[in-house]
């Protein structure tokens, strides 16, 4: 009998995990998997006689920028369990297509330097969008450290901005809330004049999902203030590092991970309004026995499969159903390379492997991939972010080689015209790797080994459902109290002692953790509150 189980070894699920354990918890992850990290992993591959460990490769995400904003780290002592992060500076940069880059470094004062070489006015400008965006956000990220309740979106907001200071300077209330309320193609549109200015913060905005004229989504692109509060970094020897460390300091506080154990179903005893989760099922036929069951899987997978339908009420089993989770989201490749990109933008910059390389020429191409998803075909142009980790950190590949990972966003789940991504995956890998030598000419045939994610690719590695790397799409509709519905926005389920803890949950996707942060608060004070009544 453990007092929780965990199902599922993503970065969340290990967050929660992690601070039961620390409050002296008996607490058991189990992973579907052999390889425990969810899509917080590193892999060995591209083995050869030439490189006999081979390479190490990010299998889900690369770099880390949110979860710096949290206090995950330093509560759970991750730097003692071998964890140790790279800065990124710039954290980002973007190749401009007619001749020189813009560089966007933790200091606000190097990138509006380094944007004045492009736009002297926009190197203005950006200082002001930065302090108009980085006081409504101090305030938006109190909102995303605590439960959503009726009125967060609000009332969060509003206590950080009590505490942090007004969030609107005198007389910009009224146009405050409109820009808030704007789509972030929208914001940044009318706040800056350079289009090479404004692709590059369009194209980093695009990473959350949703296109630039979205309503309400204008903080994606406002988030760029708290970038430069935290930073953007990389774990040393690949990103799984992150979950390694967790995984260690869980054990270190006698919890206990088990890999290559799919659950089956989660056992509840009881119907109706006394059922109540006492632990779960594999796929083996063993039954593991726990006080309370956490679920780091997808809501979707966690609710209509691992429930079912005999424990929910039909209106609820539905809502879960008709949950967005979008139709795909984007695909990847990760390449072994014999040398890193010289950009014909700017083919001698010292610092442009540091971090993101942003290589959408302008908002209309990125469009135009937009235009491509919504009919349900791959893009023609891929847009596309490269990584090239290895400058920064040289473990991740054999002496003298490299690795180059190339993100490519908007390629559709569901294809239409009859196609299979079985049938096209490779074809639209080549196309992705095309973009890069575009930009950067030396790379045309210099790729060693290639491994390529697809959409389908991603969901089956993953359980990403559509392969939507938020799990559900980040729009205004499924945030806050609405994520994933209002009834299970408190990581709370209708089965009494059932959690959640995933990306399906407040406040969304990425390496930030606070939904695994929020959910073992919510546990603890549960676990508080059954102490004191006995």
């Amino acid at each position: 009998m453990y007092d929780v189980i965990v199902i599922g070894s993503g970065h969340n699920g290990l967050t929660t995990a992690c601070y039961l354990a620390k409050a002296g918890h008996k607490v058991c992850v189990i992973e579907r998997r052999d390889t425990p990290g969810g899509a917080v992993c590193t892999e060995p591959m591209f083995l050869s006689d030439d490189a006999p460990d081979g390479y190490r490769i990010d299998v889900g995400s690369s770099a880390h920028f949110m979860i710096h904003q949290t206090p995950v780290i330093a509560d759970l002592e991750l730097e003692n369990y071998g964890l140790e992060y790279i800065e990124m500076d710039p954290f980002m940069s973007y190749p401009v297509p007619d001749g020189g880059v813009i560089h966007f470094h933790r200091s606000v004062e190097k990138t509006m330097e380094s944007i004045s070489k492009i736009s002297p006015r926009d190197a203005e400008a950006y200082r002001d969008f930065i302090d108009f965006w980085r006081r409504i956000n101090k305030g938006v990220l109190s909102a995303f450290l605590v439960p959503p309740a009726p009125g967060s979106i609000f009332s969060e907001v509003l206590k950080g901005q009590i505490r942090n200071g007004s969030m609107f300077k005198k007389g910009e209330q009224i146009d405050g809330l409109r820009k808030i309320l704007s789509s972030y193609g929208q914001v940044v549109n009318e706040s800056f004049e350079n289009e090479s200015v404004k692709t590059a913060l369009l194209w980093f905005a695009a990473q959350s999902g949703p296109p630039p004229d979205q309503s309400a989504t204008a903080d994606f692109a406002g988030w760029q203030a708290m970038l430069h509060e935290s930073g953007g970094k990389r774990p040393k020897c690949g990103s799984g590092m992150l979950t390694q460390a967790m995984i260690r300091m869980l054990e270190a506080h006698g919890g206990e991970l088990r890999t290559g154990e799919p659950v089956d179903r989660i056992m509840i005893s009881g119907s109706g309004s006394t059922a109540s989760a006492v632990g779960v099922k594999l796929a083996s036929g063993e039954e593991v026995a726990a006080k309370r069951v956490i679920s780091n899987a997808h809501v979707q997978t966690t609710m209509l499969k691992m429930v079912g339908p005999e424990h929910l009420s039909p209106s609820l089993f539905k809502r879960v159903g008709d949950i967005n989770a979008g139709n795909g989201f984007g695909m990847v490749i990760r390449c072994a390379v014999e040398e890193l990109p010289r950009y014909e933008a700017c083919p001698d910059d010292p610092d442009i492997h540091n971090g993101l390389q942003l290589l959408v020429p302008s908002r209309e191409y990125m469009d135009a991939s937009i235009g491509d998803y919504l009919a349900g075909r791959p893009p023609e142009n891929p847009s596309v972010l490269a990584m090239t980790f290895t400058k920064i950190d040289p473990t991740l590949a054999p002496s003298g080689k490299h690795l180059l990972y190339a993100w490519a966003q908007w390629h559709p789940y569901r294809l239409s015209g009859g196609q299979k991504w079985a049938d096209i995956r490779e074809r639209e890998a080549e196309k992705i790797y095309d973009v890069v030598t575009r930009y950067a000419p030396n790379m045309k045939d210099k790729r060693i080994d290639w491994y390529i994610q697809s959409p389908e690719d991603i969901e089956q590695k993953h359980g990403l459902l559509k392969g939507n790397v938020m799990h559900v799409e980040m729009t205004f509709d499924q945030m806050f109290m609405f994520r994933p519905t209002p009834e299970l926005s408190r990581y709370k389920t209708p089965v009494k002692n059932l959690y959640l803890s995933s990306a399906s949950c407040h406040p969304g996707g990425g390496v930030f953790a606070a939904a695994g942060y929020n959910a073992a608060g919510v546990v603890l004070r549960d676990i508080r509150k059954e102490k004191k009544w006995f």
